[in-house]
């Protein structure tokens, strides 16, 4: 649903969200999380995970998705 840049951006601000509460139980660097988006239809969504766990894999890129994105600007 979102394109990869989007998708980073949204990480990117759950992430400072999150860390922001400074909560005693939460780690003080690079929070998991995992964010599930649902779109208006059955077959819209996303998922998005932390920037920070794609250092060591590729993500996968949805091409339509960039394309839309590209569209949108």
């Amino acid at each position: 649903m979102f394109s990869m840049e989007q998708k980073k951006q949204i990480a990117a601000a759950v992430e400072k969200t999150l860390l922001s509460f400074n909560h005693p139980e939460m780690p003080t660097e690079k929070p998991k999380f995992h964010l599930r988006v649902d779109g208006k239809e059955s077959w819209s969504w996303a998922e998005i995970e932390p920037n920070w766990t794609f250092e060591n894999r590729e993500p996968g890129i949805n091409p339509h998705n960039e394309r839309v994105a590209e569209q949108m600007e």
